[in-house]
């Protein structure tokens, strides 16, 4: 892991940072790029352990911080304010914690909203409150990891996309309201991204099914994301704030019926 100097003397925490997902890889190319990070986990520590052991052996500076954003919004204040004390501040937020559940509308209980909220948005919300406390005197960055599901209606999504349109939202609104503190807000839309959890939770999951939807010919990859993050944490973005930015491969840009024709045109030459 060759390190560069753009994000040289930034501070920057990146929540919900599991095991080859887009919270490592955004934690690790921001620390290729010269931050210093603090990794949030949730449970399991295994994604940012690894995480931040390879930060270390490459000569960054890393640590891990534990905290279950379903609790309270006090676990956002305890993890911010641990992170800003092992950083000697914060410059940089990345609000990628996030949990993917999917119901149709009848079996969706008032349990299962009041978590994907509490985890997708609240955590978001308290989490640049408090982290607030550290960029003022000097400005900060923050980055949202909302969704293609903020964009566009699939079956069994619709608590799931909510949490996302209102990360889409909340983005547009903040990065007003704290633009005179000179705090850019912006989010990160990804698209398919492979990541463990689809293969650990979808029994019928097929990649080669799943990339020929994507107009640009394969599945992203959590690597896809770290770049973005790193250059919008980065100065070179000073004059971006309250954008959502589709990582998608084109899924978004993509009309329906284009896709349904293609589909069936796939399935007749098969």
């Amino acid at each position: 892991m060759s390190r560069q100097t753009d994000l040289a003397g930034k501070r920057a925490l990146i929540t919900g940072v599991d095991h080859g997902g887009i919270g490592q890889a955004i934690a690790l190319e921001l620390a290729r790029q010269g931050a210093a990070i603090v990794c949030h986990y949730p449970f399991s520590d295994e994604g940012a352990a690894a995480a931040v052991a390879r930060i270390q052996a490459e000569g960054g500076v890393a640590s891990a911080v534990q905290g279950d954003f379903t609790q309270s919004a006090s676990v956002c204040t305890e993890v911010v304010d641990t992170a800003a004390a092992f950083l000697g501040g914060l410059d940089v937020l990345v609000n990628n914690a996030g949990l993917t559940e999917t119901f149709p509308l009848a079996k969706v209980t008032p349990e299962h909203f009041d978590k994907l909220f509490a985890i997708n948005v609240r955590s978001h919300i308290f989490c640049i409150q408090r982290a607030l406390r550290y960029m003022q005197s000097a400005g900060g960055t923050v980055i949202n990891l909302a969704s293609v599901h903020a964009h566009a209606g699939a079956s069994d999504y619709a608590v799931y996309a909510a949490t996302k349109g209102a990360v889409a939202a909340l983005t547009r609104h903040l990065a007003v309201e704290l633009a005179p503190q000179k705090v850019r807000v912006n989010a990160i839309a990804p698209g398919l991204i492979e990541v463990p959890r689809y293969r650990e939770t979808i029994p019928e999951y097929n990649p080669a099914f799943f990339a020929a939807t994507v107009p640009w010919g394969r599945l992203g990859e959590p690597r896809d994301i770290g770049p973005l993050a790193a250059f919008l944490a980065s100065d070179a973005a000073e004059f971006i704030t309250g954008q959502t930015i589709y990582v998608d491969g084109g899924t978004t840009a993509q009309m329906s019926f284009v896709a349904h024709l293609e589909g069936q045109s796939l399935r007749a030459a098969d």
